[in-house]
């Protein structure tokens, strides 16, 4: 049977939100666009979870490797953005999938 779907990508997706300060932290860049801080940096992002700051630094590296987010170096300091387009539209494929059957 042929998949439609990017199981991979979902399987990535589901497992890098499958942690609650990962999805703590996509829920922080969610958000993002409403309050015009698109891009931000571990210390910004670390306010929205209750751990280590090295502790954010690997869920956003996990993120990242999952495609939830990117990654722009910017002096000495990493700005994080989400993928805001990509994660919708491997979403908006499951739920036309979801629909479909």
């Amino acid at each position: 049977k042929k998949h439609f779907l990017n199981c991979d990508k979902l399987t990535a997706l589901f497992k890098a939100l499958g942690e609650p300060n990962r999805m703590a932290i996509f829920d922080h860049f969610c958000k993002s666009k409403e309050t015009g801080s698109e891009q931000a940096n571990v210390n910004e992002v670390s306010n929205c979870c209750d751990v280590d700051l090295s502790v954010v630094s690997r869920h956003l590296a996990t993120l990242k490797k999952a495609g939830v987010l990117s990654a722009e170096k910017e002096g000495k300091q990493v700005l994080y953005s989400l993928n805001r387009e990509e994660v919708a539209q491997t979403l908006r494929a499951l739920a036309d999938e979801i629909e479909k059957n």
